[in-house]
């Protein structure tokens, strides 16, 4: 009997609230493609590459942040209309076709792919709708925030590095450098809700509403700030969180010959740039300084 699950076409849509030619950029650049290409935090793509034209290939390298696998996602061409449809053949000869229109509300991306027959009709839906939602948020919020990198190589094995990073005492230790009084309410299990306050020149209550979106312990830890702390009350809509509600300021802990090699990225604004240029490898050295006293 003819299996038919490899010629089931299922169809994924959005409304991205940017101009065609951002949303094109934003889903063929490779830099812009390892930012949103994952269906859920605990997965990502370090890595791009993509040769938009007929014939030209693409290579996602999509893994796992714990390590535990991965996989390159590839595909060959078959159409390219610049700012209009794209549609690609993937090893396998399953066939994927993206459509960008513009719209009042913005550009409507349809993407149609032929389904595999590992997985459900259902589960392979919500995955590619997953990374779809993830491209919207993405292209929406770009422009607003700026991605800043900072990183630090720590001797000390990465159990102790994410124990000190995080824990109570140490935490408000390494964080001085931001806020003198810093200080977390609230847990770092995956989806709790946790506030990060300090204490204003004016002797007021401030800070960030976050959520952890994901917590691998001792390899991944990502937080969304969610809104502000303003004179002790959360603020998490309004125009006072523009710039700030969705950003991300993440974690990630590689172990190499006994040392940690910490990386952190962040979304900021414009406005904050310049501090946390001043501030971030000033918290990281009082880190690296308390992780590498013996105990």
């Amino acid at each position: 009997m003819e299996n038919t699950a490899e010629k089931t076409a299922i169809t994924v849509e959005t409304t991205v609230q940017a101009p065609v030619e951002k949303v094109w950029k934003s889903w063929t650049e490779p830099q812009h493609i390892t930012q949103w290409n994952n269906a859920s935090d605990d997965w990502h793509t370090p890595r791009a590459e993509n040769d938009v034209r007929v014939g030209g290939k693409f290579t996602s390298r999509m893994e796992a942040r714990d390590g535990s696998m991965g996989f390159d996602f590839e595909g060959t061409y078959s159409a390219v209309e610049e700012h209009r449809q794209l549609a690609y053949a993937m090893p396998d000869g399953r066939k994927v076709q993206i459509t960008f229109a513009p719209t009042a509300a913005g550009t409507h991306v349809t993407e149609t792919f032929d389904a595999e027959q590992t997985h459900s009709l259902e589960m392979q839906q919500q995955g590619w709708q997953a990374i779809l939602d993830n491209f919207k948020k993405y292209v929406e919020n770009s422009g607003k925030l700026e991605r800043m990198d900072f990183e630090i190589s720590i001797r000390a094995g990465v159990d102790k590095v994410y124990r000190t990073m995080l824990e109570k005492d140490t935490y408000t230790a390494w964080t001085a450098a931001f806020n003198p009084g810093s200080y977390y309410e609230g847990s770092w299990e995956q989806g709790a809700k946790i506030v990060f306050l300090g204490t204003n020149e004016d002797g007021t209550t401030g800070g960030m509403v976050s959520r952890i979106k994901e917590n691998i312990p001792n390899k991944f830890v990502s937080i969304e700030h969610l809104g502000l702390v303003q004179n002790g009350k959360e603020i998490t809509s309004g125009p006072e969180v523009e710039g700030w509600a969705g950003a991300l300021e993440n974690y990630t802990f590689t172990e190499s010959g006994g040392e940690t090699l910490l990386s952190v990225d962040l979304d900021v604004n414009q406005e904050f740039k310049a501090y946390f240029t001043e501030t971030w490898p000033k918290a990281l050295q009082k880190l690296k300084e308390l992780c590498e006293t013996a105990a």
